[in-house]
């Protein structure tokens, strides 16, 4: 059972570059305030790794964005993960190669209109949602908006550890150096680039735990009367 209830409708927008532990801190905090965590992330690792299963390229913006149009059909997006045409994908999405498809096809601005209006659409009932441009694009309005950082060099150790935890072989100084091409592509694509929003909060979790990261969100939530104890 949640220790808090939140606001009816309560949408948090939490941004924030790879690595920086807003999925971790987005699932945690949803289990405390009892709303869903929507992964936006996860909606263009999907057309990342559809799109090299049906080797579409990743360059072209017209053929992405109609395959995203007949993806829609067939995907379904919870807190749980993603689905599409009847399996789980979730597991499959946190590849290297996956990552880097995903960071592309993102910065294509049909592929991002078109998976605009679904992620406004399943927010309205009140979530969580984490991703890149929450605060500035996909929920302008949310009441509470947070952007999570650290450093660099963090964000790889525990990108790398997340590697090493799946089974995946790969050298920290390499998964460094990817980390920091993902954030030049995402911080300078001309469509809904990386940036904070005016009226988001910004967390530094470079020396924090996880819990340490929630429970000051919690108080954030809580002295903005946007949440309340349950008891």
């Amino acid at each position: 059972m949640s220790e808090w209830i939140a606001a009816a409708g309560l949408m948090v927008a939490i941004d924030g570059p790879s690595g920086s532990g807003k999925g971790t801190v987005a699932k945690l905090l949803a289990d405390e305030i009892g709303l869903p965590v929507l992964d936006t992330g996860l909606l263009y690792r999907l057309t990342g790794a559809v799109a090299l299963e049906r080797g579409v390229e990743l360059d072209n913006e017209a053929a992405l964005a109609e395959m995203v149009g007949d993806m829609l059909i067939g995907l379904s997006w919870s807190s749980d993960g993603i689905g599409y045409d009847g399996a789980d994908w979730t597991p499959r999405l946190r590849t290297e190669a996956v990552g880097a498809a995903a960071s592309t096809v993102a910065a294509k601005p049909l592929v991002r209109e078109r998976l605009l209006s679904l992620q406004q659409q399943l927010a309205q009932a009140g979530c969580i949602m984490d991703g890149r441009d929450i605060g500035t694009v996909v929920l302008p309005d949310a009441p509470a908006k947070f952007f999570l950082t650290a450093s660099v060099r963090e964000r790889a150790r525990r990108r790398w550890s997340q590697l090493k935890q799946m089974g995946h072989r790969g050298d920290l100084d390499e998964v460094l150096l990817d980390l920091k091409k993902r954030d030049q592509r995402d911080r300078e694509r001309q469509h809904a680039p990386l940036a904070q929003a005016s009226d988001a909060i910004s967390i530094d979790s470079t020396t924090l735990r996880v819990d340490e990261v929630v429970d000051r969100m919690l108080g954030i939530l809580e002295r903005r009367q946007l949440i309340k104890p349950s008891a």
